[in-house]
């Protein structure tokens, strides 16, 4: 009966270990961390709920606020983007006689915001365009390689793309 007793016990020391305070921060570079100890400016993430977990501002050594100072420390969030990718072209796909004209289309969520803008790296050469949907000129056959991503208006990465290889194949005549 004993050994039953200390199993129980060790197994809510455990469970107990698991459900322990997280917090997220974003650093200067604009990147998300978690971690078990509380950092100057993180949030206490509620690991108690499955999605939609609540955040709320936690400092090292300081208690939770109560219901009532909920709406008194209310912290605007800086914006960050979720997502960013190429659409278009697909990865590993290959173009055929695209006439040197690349469609390029992006998805980014959310909508690109006003003064964000959005910087293009085609076979490592950046290019700011206009938007998520553009074209590039002079494009021709080959392996390309094309990578995305968004700044700020003070030139700060927001978000970046995986780099996404794709062919341009084009149609040989043959002169007789």
């Amino acid at each position: 009966m004993e050994i039953r007793t200390l199993f129980i016990l060790l197994g809510l020391l455990v469970a107990s270990a698991a459900l322990a305070d997280a917090y997220k921060w974003t650093d200067e570079d604009g990147v998300v961390h978690y971690s078990d100890r509380p950092e100057r400016g993180a949030e206490r993430v509620d690991l108690g709920t499955a999605t939609g977990s609540r955040s709320q501002p936690a400092s090292p050594g300081a208690s939770s606020p109560s219901p009532g100072d909920e709406a008194s420390n209310t912290v605007a969030q800086p914006f960050s983007y979720t997502g960013l990718e190429v659409t278009a072209p697909a990865p590993e796909e290959t173009l055929w006689n695209i006439a040197g004209i690349l469609n390029v289309s992006l998805a980014l969520s959310p909508a690109l915001q006003p003064n964000h803008e959005v910087r293009v790296y085609f076979d490592g050469v950046a290019r700011t365009v206009e938007g998520t949907n553009f074209q590039l000129e002079e494009v021709y056959r080959g392996v390309h390689n094309i990578q995305a991503e968004v700044l700020d208006e003070t030139g700060k990465l927001m978000i970046r793309s995986l780099p996404n290889r794709f062919y341009v194949q084009q149609n040989t005549v043959k002169f007789r």
